[in-house]
């Protein structure tokens, strides 16, 4: 069972998904957690600076990794269908 990480928790991605057009350092927030046959993964949903939905992927808890303290957040352009 998860307990490094929290619904509506905002989290980093750990590695590039290249498939969803996202990067490593995207920044999105657990909207749900699944917990099947001793494995969690989580529904992260990412927005754009407006509050729009860009992108809702799930992922392994390898994928995602907590905001640190002093952190830089960089804002980048992506396309979406």
């Amino acid at each position: 069972m998860n307990k490094r990480f929290k619904l509506y928790q905002q989290v980093v991605l750990s590695k590039d998904l290249p498939e969803e057009n996202l990067q490593k350092g995207d920044v999105a927030t657990i909207v749900e957690i699944i917990e099947k046959e001793n494995k969690t993964g989580f529904c992260l949903e990412l927005f754009d600076n407006e509050g729009n939905t860009l992108k809702v992927v799930v992922v392994e808890e390898s994928y995602i990794t907590e905001i640190k303290p002093h952190s830089i957040v960089n804002y980048r352009e992506i396309e979406v269908e």
